[in-house]
């Protein structure tokens, strides 16, 4: 005889609060590869894990940055920082809020962009402004979908910045009536 379907219920509800419940444990304990590297690591030991960068950049004197970059339609770059002897300085996600806010205004320029977050997803050219504009896409406080703006002027120099939200994600209505 097969039971009700009043007692299988309760048994149903379980077993999909149970399988959420290990689901959200097994994300509490998963840690991008990124963040696990030993202090000095080699260049070899961040390549053998995260593969070879996709752009590579000087920073201060002696400080290669690689890029590990996720677009076009991904909103992170991971930045792995190396010192003159090929050792590991740090590690960053680099499309970040508290990143960006380290670009000076009037002093930055277009290098110190492109080396500090890579290749821009795209770029446009305002005429009347006279400005050329790089954006980024990324994940603003970790929550929207955004798109980070800097605006050069002629010398290429950061004029100034914008947030706006990235249109890849936004929804539109057509409906017209």
């Amino acid at each position: 005889m097969r039971p009700s379907p009043s007692v299988l219920r309760p048994v149903a509800a379980k077993r999909w609060l149970l399988s959420g419940a290990l689901a959200l444990l097994l994300s509490a304990c998963y840690t991008p590869a990124w963040q696990t590297f030993p202090a000095n690591a080699s260049q070899a030991e961040v390549q053998a894990r995260l593969g070879k960068p996709r752009e590579i950049y000087p920073l201060a004197p002696g400080v290669t940055r690689w890029l590990y970059p996720t677009k076009p339609f991904g909103e992170e770059t991971i930045a792995a920082d190396f010192d003159a002897q090929g050792r590991l300085l740090s590690t960053a996600q680099v499309l970040s809020t508290p990143e960006f806010n380290k670009v000076e205004i009037d002093k930055w320029t277009k290098n110190d962009v492109l080396h500090h977050f890579g290749e821009p997803v795209e770029t446009s050219y305002f005429p009347l402004m006279k400005r050329e504009v790089w954006s980024y896409r990324f994940k603003q406080d970790d929550v929207w979908y955004s798109m980070m703006n800097f605006y050069f002027d002629t010398n290429g120099i950061v004029k100034t910045t914008q947030i706006s939200p990235d249109p890849l994600h936004e929804k539109f209505d057509h409906d017209l009536f």
